[in-house]
């Protein structure tokens, strides 16, 4: 085991799959002890003498609240974040209720803002305190269909960068991840959902120049490397992980 986060007590939210499980695992070899917050209980295998399950719903700002304090209490204190819990729909704003974009909103962009805030009275008291947000390719541009995502996820790069400006005097920094394509359980049945699913694998494939899709893994390596000591000056930053994706242009041809 490596110690890079050696005696850092972290909160991960959804830290009990996909995106969310790479880090804590990446986290707990580094040497931090993780609690994951989120709605409904990790696998058991994520679960051990370094990490922590506690039950929040990140629509509510009470257990969101709650949930740090119990945290804190805990594990005696708060060095990182990691707002990751996300959710995510294809609607256009023809087909998009107000509801809806209020659901995406308070999921994706309101719930790291509480978490945040609640978090910032103990990262205060702790040396080298780091918040990782994850945004996403999507703050950047666009799919089809994603206007309340992406205006989240863009939001989410705008709020790491108003942080670290505020809070930098205190030493703590706020960082963005911004994935690509990362393989999860999610990906894999929206995949085979597909008509031709062997093609459209074969095609996604081929956007991505270093010849291969994320892994949970690749995203949590740089989750480590921005909470750690060894980007004490880094700060305010987005950070696109996607494996050479948005920068290919499209060409018409084959």
């Amino acid at each position: 085991m490596a110690d890079r986060l050696a005696g850092k007590i972290a909160i991960i939210t959804g830290g009990g799959r996909g995106i969310g499980a790479g880090i804590t695992q990446r986290f707990v070899e580094e040497g931090a002890k993780v609690a994951i917050v989120q709605r409904n209980p990790p696998a058991h295998a994520l679960l051990d003498d370094r990490t922590l399950y506690v039950k929040a719903d990140l629509a509510n700002s009470e257990q969101i609240r709650s949930a740090v304090e119990t945290v804190v209490e805990r594990l005696g204190g708060l060095d990182i974040l990691v707002n990751n819990a996300g959710i995510m729909f294809e609607k256009t704003v023809d087909d998009m209720t107000e509801a809806d974009w209020d659901q995406m909103m308070d999921i994706n962009l309101k719930a790291p803002f509480l978490l945040t805030k609640a978090a910032m009275p103990h990262l205060r008291k702790r040396t080298g305190a780091s918040v990782v947000n994850i945004g996403s390719i999507e703050g950047l541009a666009s799919n089809p269909g994603h206007p309340a995502y992406s205006a989240s996820k863009a939001g989410i790069h705008g709020f790491t960068a108003a942080i670290a400006i505020d809070h930098g005097h205190e030493g703590i920094r706020c960082n963005a991840i911004a994935p690509g394509w990362i393989n999860s359980d999610l990906s894999e049945m929206y995949l085979d959902s597909m008509p031709d699913s062997t093609r459209v694998r074969k095609e996604l494939l081929a956007m991505h120049p270093v010849g291969r899709l994320g892994e949970p893994s690749d995203v949590g390596n740089l989750a480590v490397w921005l909470a750690s000591e060894e980007s004490a000056f880094v700060t305010g930053q987005v950070y696109v992980i996607d494996g050479g994706r948005t920068k290919k242009l499209p060409l018409p041809i084959s």
